[in-house]
């Protein structure tokens, strides 16, 4: 019987799991990235960064099939011991943990600026943690699922960005490479970031009901991926003059104040709102492989108690500290940092010390 069977989910959940969890927060701020590493050649480096991030979450994969039944903590103590696998999950843990308060305190500060200006940044913190909660508490079955629903709900957003394009200039992605190939590969590292995410595999693998399509679902994740980031920073590039666009940190809303209809002043705060339940798809799934890391530490089986803990501290905790904007983009470089590490060296590494073990294995029973 497998271990994780209660909580089952499908092909199609995994792959919308994982691509919400990459354009949930990057979606807004990956066009400014790319017009200042690259400026309108951004694109090019978006799908480099894109072959990197396939090639990473394969590894993962091949990793997570010399364990098919277990997460990675499972794995790292199946091949390293028991204390090794300790340090294995509370590193998760705490990695899991930080991308969720990363993003719910940007999360916070954008609904902040945007849409509640007079409310206070704890109570929005609190608004958005009571749903995202409830739904972090039900398992990772139901946080696919709703992965499906954001993702029938989120379908009439490219038909949204059609209209700024009535004002676009082409031209302005031409020519290409226009400061020579350097600065286009020099931003390829800068696209790992709004990548990442896919290092939920280390724990949503053994709940994959038909493993046998896993090393498809990551590409095809991380391909819609790269052609959402595609289109929205196409969409700002062409609309946006080249020297403008490095100027707005937030131009996926900017180009959004084009759009205009009688019977509504501002739309870019409609879409704001909507924004903040993709947002969710960033801390609510990372809530919870957060919480079951922490529980796989003490030999349990129900994450709930421990998320009720951590959901307490980081709805208590703002009351008495919350980061500003400044502070919560340097949170959001170092995530970028250690989300390498995480999410590019370390599967990589252990999957050459697991080959090497398994053929020394081999090699030693023959």
């Amino acid at each position: 019987m497998k271990k994780y069977a209660f909580n089952e989910i499908g092909f199609v959940q995994s792959i919308l799991l994982i691509t919400g969890i990459q354009v949930s927060v990057g979606f807004l701020a990956l066009p400014q990235a790319l017009a200042e590493a690259a400026g309108t050649d951004g694109w090019i480096s978006l799908v480099m960064g894109w072959a990197v991030a396939v090639t990473a979450s394969l590894i993962i994969i091949q990793l997570m099939k010399r364990y098919p039944d277990g997460t990675l903590p499972d794995l790292i103590a199946a091949y390293f011991g028991k204390w090794a696998g300790m340090a294995g999950g509370a590193l998760l843990a705490v990695y899991y943990f930080y991308i969720a308060y990363s993003c719910l305190v940007y999360s916070v500060l954008t609904a902040k600026a945007w849409l509640l200006p007079q409310t206070p940044a704890s109570v929005i913190m609190l608004l958005l943690l009571i749903p995202t909660g409830m739904l972090a508490r039900s398992g990772l079955r139901v946080l696919t699922r709703y992965a499906e629903i954001v993702f029938l709900l989120s379908l009439w957003i490219p038909i949204a960005y059609l209209f700024p394009l009535k004002e676009a200039h082409w031209l302005h992605l031409l020519p290409l490479f226009k400061a020579g190939a350097g600065p286009v590969f020099a931003a390829v590292p800068s696209t790992f970031y709004f990548f990442a995410g896919f290092a939920s595999t280390f724990i949503w693998y053994p709940f994959l009901k038909d493993k046998r399509h896993a090393m498809a679902g990551v590409a095809i994740a991380n391909t819609l991926t790269l052609l959402v980031f595609l289109f929205i920073t196409i969409v700002c590039f062409v609309y946006f003059s080249p020297d403008r666009i490095a100027v707005y940190s937030e131009p996926a809303i900017i180009v959004l104040k084009t759009i205009e209809f009688k019977f509504i002043e501002r739309i870019e705060v409609l879409f704001i709102a909507f924004y903040l339940i993709i947002f969710s798809l960033a801390w609510a799934p990372f809530m919870y492989f957060g919480a079951f890391c922490t529980s796989w530490l003490f030999g349990k089986r129900d994450h709930r108690g421990h998320l009720l803990l951590f959901w307490l501290l980081f709805a208590v905790g703002s009351f008495f500290f919350m980061p500003d904007s400044d502070l919560s983009e340097k949170m959001s470089e170092l995530l970028g940092k250690i989300s390498f590490g995480m999410e590019y060296v370390l599967p990589f590494c252990l999957l050459l010390y697991v080959w090497m073990h398994d053929r020394m294995k081999r090699g030693s029973g023959a």
